[in-house]
């Protein structure tokens, strides 16, 4: 039995009360309960005020035994931002384009705990980036059977080497890049430069966050977008522009993920797909879903605090 828990992001008291309030209870450094076990879904760094704190936790009840945690795209660009080559040098330039997201990490894991970081950068490179338990599936952003297979491949002696993020930030076309980023980052529908499409809010995004899950054809803006921040019109997408999918099928097993920022809901997307991300820094909210062997989906296990 499995609590999958949604993207922290730096809000060690929220997360505590949250598995207080799932009868989880701290002893020899960790937390821990009797017959479950918590699933983190990636992004617990960054945003919030309790990065360090948040990382204790997690980490502690993933090596005692008591959880499980996957990659999320912060945890990735972490990594990136502090790889170093052969000779020990910076590989990539400073600032690069994920240095504003990380810079509340930097600044909580600064003098005299630099040491401390790079064991925790560490630990996150030994994390899977999916987990596949039979009945029961958690990634943090999209399932694709084919980039599954892929990510799969480059663990070695039980961690992702640094020359496989190195091939990630340098190399955009590689079957590793596109693989790792689509689990981690889902599917973005780009707009051409010829096509504005605006939003409830009078603005043309030039790109979304859409369903990955759906079978796309014949969809709106509006219904083919996972965004939560704005709405998009009601115009069918033309199929020139939807990017290549793999819609997930309405009898493969229950699918969590992260990563999409849902303040507005809905948690239980389909009966076999859930978005455990409710936006904690914009929202307050903090999720979970509590699974106990269901084959469908029920809003009624969706445990929050706030």
């Amino acid at each position: 039995m499995y609590d999958i828990i949604g993207d922290v992001h730096g809000q060690a008291a929220l997360l505590k009360k949250l598995l207080l309030k799932m009868g989880y209870e701290k002893a020899n450094g960790s937390f821990s309960h009797p017959c479950r076990k918590a699933i983190f879904v990636g992004d617990f760094i960054n945003r919030g005020t309790e990065i360090r704190k948040t990382i204790k936790i997690i980490r502690s009840m993933v090596e005692s035994g008591n959880a499980f945690a996957i990659l999320g795209n912060h945890e990735i660009n972490a990594i990136i931002y502090h790889l170093t080559d052969n000779q020990d040098s910076l590989f990539v330039k400073r600032p690069n384009r994920y240095y504003p997201a990380l810079i509340k990490t930097i600044k909580e894991f600064g003098s005299p705990r630099e040491a401390e970081w790079k064991d925790n950068l560490n630990w996150m490179r030994t994390l899977p980036l999916f987990l596949d338990f039979g009945d029961i599936r958690i990634v943090h952003a999209c399932w694709s059977d084919e980039a599954v297979a892929i990510a799969a491949s480059v663990y070695e002696e039980g961690r992702i080497k640094k020359k496989i993020f190195r091939t990630i930030h340098k190399k955009a076309d590689d079957d590793i890049t596109k693989s790792v980023w689509l689990l981690t980052k889902g599917i973005l529908l780009k707009m051409p430069s010829d096509l504005h499409v605006v939003n409830n809010k009078g603005v043309a995004p030039r790109s979304f966050r859409m369903r990955w899950w759906e079978e796309t054809a014949g969809m709106t803006f509006r219904d083919l977008s996972f965004e939560s921040k704005y709405t998009l019109p009601d115009y069918t997408v033309p199929v020139q522009i939807i990017p290549e999918n793999e819609p997930y099928p309405n009898d493969a097993p229950i699918v969590f993920f992260g990563h999409y920022c849902r303040g507005r809901g809905p948690i239980v997307v389909k009966p076999n797909i859930c978005c455990v991300d409710s936006c904690v820094t914009g929202s307050g909210v903090l999720t979970a879903y509590r699974w106990s062997g269901e084959k469908q989906l029920d809003v009624e296990n969706v445990v929050q605090v706030k």
